[in-house]
């Protein structure tokens, strides 16, 4: 899907009902699973605004947003200048399907509700493994495989109706992750019908 639909709901994003909600249950439940030090580099892609990190912020040592978004780049960059976000945040023009992988590494790295709109998924999930320390973790939260209904509101969608978990967990494995899990995490209620969301970590 274009950029184009998130440079326009950037401005309005963390307003939507539940969003800033479910970023906050996202890191309650990556601080539960995961023994963070409060020294972790991390990088949360396809950020948006970065609610995520907001959330996480007094649970880890840097964080760097990357998002194709120009709109949403917008957002972030103006919540850094207005403390919303850790000190020193960094935001990124990053897309790991299309561009090259940076020459860094980080301790973190999640993606929540962002590979269902990447076509190449094993070939991003490779990037991200690249950007891992070695004993470094991703958290990515997403949809279960759905009828298209999600995205029904959106006429140029041309991502995944969601995912079996079984195939994501193969496609983790293949891109050189370890210690594999994915578990239920979170339902979207969209108009009435109720989306499952999973949450899979893996150690790099």
């Amino acid at each position: 899907m274009a950029d184009e639909h998130f440079d326009t709901a950037a401005a309005t994003w963390d307003l939507a009902p539940g969003k800033a909600e479910e970023a906050r249950r996202l890191a309650d439940a990556i601080t539960t699973r995961l023994a963070l030090t409060g020294r972790e580099r991390l990088l949360e892609y396809g950020a948006g605004t970065g609610l995520v990190s907001q959330a996480l912020g007094p649970h880890i040592g840097t964080a760097t947003l990357a998002d194709s978004s120009e709109g949403m780049r917008r957002v972030a960059a103006d919540k850094v200048v207005r403390g919303l976000l850790p000190a020193g945040t960094r935001v990124w023009d990053l897309d790991l399907e299309s561009g090259s992988t940076p020459d860094e590494r980080f301790d973190l790295v999640v993606a929540s509700l962002v590979l269902h709109h990447v076509h190449d998924v094993p070939r991003v999930l490779s990037g991200i493994r690249a950007l891992l320390e070695p004993g470094g973790h991703v958290a990515i939260a997403d949809l279960d495989t759905e009828d298209g209904s999600f995205h029904a509101h959106l006429r140029d969608f041309d991502g995944h109706p969601g995912f079996d978990r079984h195939q994501l967990a193969q496609w983790l494995v293949q891109s050189g992750f370890e210690d594999v899990s994915v578990e239920d995490f979170s339902t979207i209620d969209k108009d009435g019908t109720p989306f499952p969301v999973f949450l899979a970590i893996a150690r790099g």
